[in-house]
């Protein structure tokens, strides 16, 4: 039984993550790749973005936010900042024209970049390689009272190279419920080449209409 602030989810019958040789594999896997990118191919893209945010506008190179992780528990995600700092970045999505975004940062969304530093997340054990996309915390109290079983999304942790590969705003509740459903069958079907036809297809489709 999974509870986060009152709201409660049955444990999935069964799921191939709840093997530990599974498990092992996934989280194996996670601290291999996330710690060769992390040394090799991290560092020159924090030089070269970072410096191109600190141009953009005042603020922190790296956007820190609060999202649900593993059986519920919050963490830190982390982001290369795209937006001037704001006063409504834990409360209010992006929107494909939003003021808020600097024009590195626009660019950065579209192809997916900002999330690079999620690979600090992913060896740290607060994400994985492949799972669900980590939401907000206010969009997990929202939603886990309007749709069935999202609560059961938690059952594994969220990923960097996301089940759905859908990003961008929601503005549909049918939206978020066609990507909750995709995440069920994710941890309901998880095997190790699935991840890796996900990673695959998150390198090959690296920019994304939807991400702004």
């Amino acid at each position: 039984m999974l509870s986060i602030d009152g709201t409660s989810a049955v444990t999935l019958q069964t799921s191939p993550l709840e093997d530990f040789d599974n498990a092992a594999l996934k989280r194996a896997c996670d601290l291999i790749v996330s710690a060769g990118l992390l040394i090799f191919v991290f560092p020159f893209v924090y030089l070269i973005f970072g410096t191109l945010i600190k141009l953009s506008s005042p603020g922190p190179i790296f956007f820190r936010q609060k999202r649900s992780g593993l059986n519920g528990k919050e963490f830190d995600c982390y982001k290369f900042r795209s937006m001037r700092v704001n006063a409504d970045s834990d409360s209010k999505q992006a929107t494909e024209h939003d003021p808020r975004k600097t024009r590195i940062g626009d660019f950065m969304r579209r192809t997916n970049i900002d999330e690079l530093p999620q690979l600090i997340n992913v060896f740290l054990g607060d994400m994985s390689l492949v799972g669900p996309r980590p939401h907000m915390l206010k969009h997990t109290e929202e939603y886990s009272a309007l749709i069935d079983k999202y609560m059961m999304r938690h059952f594994v942790r969220p990923g960097w190279a996301q089940v759905t590969g859908f990003r961008g705003e929601t503005k549909e509740l049918w939206q978020m419920e066609g990507r909750v459903k995709k995440d069920i069958w994710y941890i309901e079907h998880w095997n190790f080449a699935l991840d890796l036809w996900i990673m695959i297809q998150t390198v090959l489709t690296i920019r994304s209409k939807n991400a702004y």
